[in-house]
């Protein structure tokens, strides 16, 4: 049987769940909950090694939860609260994560790990002797004491309850059968215990290892996450519900995801991407440690920046208008744009990204507007209006994409010790723009465009108009307003013309 997907949840079901339900070796996703369903859990569930989430809540279940559960390497939620379950948890797999599982509203469960704070099982099994002795003393004794305690138990059973519940939808979204599973253990042999020597990059939530023994061979990026920064949580949730909806030759390929637990028990989240060999564009721009004015920078040619800038252009205008609606990147920046081996650009990072609920929107030159959630981007390519709390737009994505093209062909940060006082990257470009283009574009570019002319001073009139049409686009993206951006499908348009335009003259 391929049956991947049981979803049968708030049917008014009955009787007892068959036991060759765990014949279906290929389901990853089982919903049984809000029904009235009877009888014990059968112990051949454990034999769906593929088995991601498992929800049989609000039922009238009962005997004990299968041993053979924790066996499951790739369960990521178990769900079995409120039903008439009872007896030893299993202390394996998934039952070391306490907000994976949720057994709350059941009659008496023992045993498990010490993260679920359950009583040893040697207690239910006393003599009922010893438990009416204990009983006596509990009522004679300590009356006071036993009802302060259960005041307390009971309050924080509810705060644990309330905080599971929230974090029960927080679990990682199915990427569906072509995606690999993959387990702690794997990758951290593939990066030799995530040791510096692997390390290629970090962030705020998150740090990015290279492995060459992953699977088939292949050199992959993996990025894990750190749970115990704020909001490292969220983003991950945020980029696996971006990245298995979105399919596109200029966005980061992923491999699959990993939500498990590692060697300690703790919750452990990660992505696998493709290899970028070529690094992320601010590296290739700035590769001698910020120095800009270095003559041993990396060197690119127009045809390369022109590539790349059409290939993010490409990218967007799919986050904005094709993907199955509309989705806002929310921090656009070279750090964010990744080179292969032919230095085709891919936008990767989807940390902060933000679909856009009502694709009706999607008229040219609006600001396509989503919610007034706040923006966590990075200074310099932030759109203005956010300052004074603004919302998410695909305009705004579309002002960080000018600034980024201004910095692709000037070479200087937005952040550049220069832009101070009411002077930014756009203002500089403002000021020069047309007749000083020359003077404030890459000094590379200008080594380009004199080799093998005679002079210095003819320098071809075509490469010049070529620039100016490429930097009068970075400055209507820039737009102080986002009424007046340009959309990035008019983008996409003009720079796929210009770029066809200086192939033509070579």
């Amino acid at each position: 049987m391929q049956l991947q997907y049981l979803y049968l949840s708030t049917n008014n079901l009955s009787r007892t769940i068959p036991d060759a339900l765990g014949n279906c070796e290929s389901l990853e996703d089982i919903k049984l909950d809000q029904n009235f369903l009877v009888g014990s859990i059968p112990a051949s569930l454990g034999n769906i090694r593929n088995l991601d989430v498992l929800n049989m809540s609000r039922n009238q279940l009962s005997g004990s939860i299968p041993k053979s559960f924790g066996d499951l390497q790739f369960l990521e939620q178990l769900d079995l609260s409120f039903n008439h379950l009872e007896g030893e948890v299993p202390e394996n797999g998934i039952f070391k994560n306490a907000t994976a599982i949720h057994i709350d509203g059941n009659r008496w469960f023992c045993g498990g790990p010490q993260v679920l704070h359950l009583p040893a099982c040697s207690i239910t099994h006393a003599s009922s002797s010893t438990k009416k002795k204990g009983l006596i003393v509990l009522k004679v004794v300590i009356p006071l004491a036993s009802t302060v305690s259960l005041v307390a138990v009971i309050a924080v059973l509810s705060l644990l309850y309330k905080k599971r519940q929230k974090r029960k939808f927080m679990t990682i979204p199915s990427f569906g059968r072509s995606f690999p599973k993959v387990s702690y253990n794997v990758l951290a042999r593939a990066t030799n215990g995530f040791s510096a020597s692997n390390l290629i990059g970090n962030g705020k939530y998150s740090s990015v290892y290279k492995s060459e023994c992953f699977q088939d061979g292949n050199m992959v990026a993996i990025k894990v996450f750190s749970l115990n920064t704020r909001g490292a949580q969220k983003s991950f949730i945020t980029e696996c519900n971006a990245l298995r909806n979105l399919r596109h030759r200029n966005l980061v390929p992923i491999l699959t995801a990993c939500s498990s637990i590692d060697s300690d028990g703790n919750d452990f989240k990660a992505l696998v991407y493709e290899f970028m060999p070529r690094g992320d564009l601010h590296k290739v721009l700035y590769s001698n440690g910020g120095d800009e004015n270095s003559s041993n920078l990396n060197h690119i040619t127009l045809g390369e920046r022109l590539s790349i800038v059409v290939d993010v252009a490409d990218a967007l205008e799919y986050l904005h208008h094709n993907s199955q609606g509309s989705m806002v990147h929310c921090d656009l920046k070279p750090s964010n744009i990744l080179l292969d081996e032919n230095m085709t650009a891919h936008v990767g990072d989807f940390g902060l990204a933000t679909f856009k609920v009502d694709p009706t929107a999607l008229s040219l030159g609006d600001s396509n507007s989503t919610s007034s959630i706040a923006i966590k981007g990075t200074i310099g390519y932030v759109a203005p209006e956010y300052a004074g709390g603004g919302e998410v737009s695909t305009a705004a994505d579309v002002y960080s994409f000018g600034v980024v093209l201004l910095e692709i062909f000037i070479r200087k940060r937005p952040t550049d010790h220069m832009f101070k006082d009411e002077l930014s990257i756009v203002s500089f470009t403002e000021m020069n723009f047309p007749d000083r283009v020359l003077e404030i574009v890459d000094s590379q570019l200008l080594e380009e465009l004199i080799l093998g002319l005679e002079t210095q001073t003819s320098i071809n009139e075509k490469i010049v108009q070529c620039l100016t049409f490429v930097l009068n686009i970075g400055l209507y993206c820039t737009k102080t307003s986002p009424n007046e951006r340009i959309s990035m499908q008019e983008v996409a348009t003009k720079l796929h013309g210009i770029k066809d335009a200086y192939l033509r003259r070579n």
